[in-house]
Parts: structure tokens; sequence; C-alpha cells
């Protein structure tokens, strides 16, 4: 009888342990848990490269004639641009936006979002958070929405603020900073 009580409570303090230490063993992220949800605020860099020989974003279709949009509207990127922590190219590698976005506005600079942001770093590894929205790149600071997720992000809803750090107005390449809040069911 002692043998499976000893056997539980090591048990029982090892997985008590790997949940405390695994919740804050990343510094781009913080997990709250309120009872009946668990809220996430996540902060990380998006480098969108469009120049160079390994392009992280690629066009992928066009409008047969552009008229004098200011956007580029009917434009289409396909991406796989990587997530740092910090918006140095070399900081460390966190995960991945992939997906698409296209200029959907006519008389400004609107681009619709339909991305998938894929995290390989800490708890984090292997679950993304969605995003659909419309992102409004010219302005300051852009809100979109948080639609849905898998792993840790299930069921997610939420929102992201983005922000560009730098943009190269030669190449359009980009690093964003993006501060996610993202709210999910126990």
């Amino acid at each position: 009888m002692v043998q499976p009580m000893v056997t539980f409570f090591l048990l029982f303090f090892l997985a008590a342990g790997a949940r405390a230490q695994n919740s804050s063993d990343v510094s781009w992220a913080k997990r709250v848990d309120t009872g009946s949800q668990v809220v996430t605020n996540l902060q990380f860099y998006f480098h969108d490269t469009l120049s160079g020989s390994n392009p992280s974003a690629i066009k992928v279709a066009q409008p047969q004639s552009s008229g004098n949009s200011l956007g580029g509207f009917g434009n289409l990127m396909m991406i796989d641009d990587p997530l740092t922590e910090g918006p140095d190219k070399n900081s460390k590698l966190i995960g991945h936006a992939r997906g698409m976005y296209g200029s959907a506005a006519q008389n400004e600079l609107g681009l619709i979002m339909v991305l998938n942001y894929g995290f390989i770093d800490g708890i984090y590894k292997d679950s993304s958070f969605s995003l659909l929205s419309l992102n409004p790149a010219m302005q300051n600071v852009r809100e979109m929405t948080i639609v849905g997720g898998t792993g840790l992000f299930r069921l997610a809803r939420g929102y992201a603020l983005a922000q560009t750090y730098w943009i190269d107005p030669s190449t359009g390449d980009a690093i964003v900073g993006y501060n996610a809040t993202i709210v999910t069911y126990i």
C-alpha cells in the first residue's frame, strides 16, 4: 500500500513541477489561467521578405490591369515568414507565419490577411493561431482578428496588434512587431 502511494505522490509532484516550469519557459509569451479560460499574450516579430534570392513572400496572382490603385489592388502574396523573439533577423526563431495576404482596397493599402501563425518554441511547440482580418497597413497600429487555433490555442479567439518596426520602401521588405492576446477554454 505504501509503494502505490509513493508512486502517486511522485508522479503528482513531477507533473505539477513540469506544468509550473513549462508555463514560463519562453520570454515572448505569458499565460494566465483564470479558472474557466486561459489568456495568453504573445509578443514576437514577423519578417516579410519580398526581395533577394530566397524571399519569404512571393506574388502568386495579380489583376490583368492594376489601374490607378494606391495599394496594388488585386495582388495576392503567398508567404512563409519567420517569426522571431526580437526584431533582429538573427534573433531566436520561434515559428512561422504561413498563408496569404492580398491587396483588398482600391484607394488605400488594405491587406486581407489569411494566415496561420505556427510556433516551434517551448510549450507552444506545435500550437498555432489563425488570423483572418483586414490589415490597414498605413495605420501606425493595426488591430486584427484571431479566429481559431490548434494545440494550446484550440478554440482560440482574440486579437493581434501589429506595428511596423522597419520597412524598406524600395523592396517592400518589412519587420512587423506583433502583440497578440488569445483566449482559450480550459
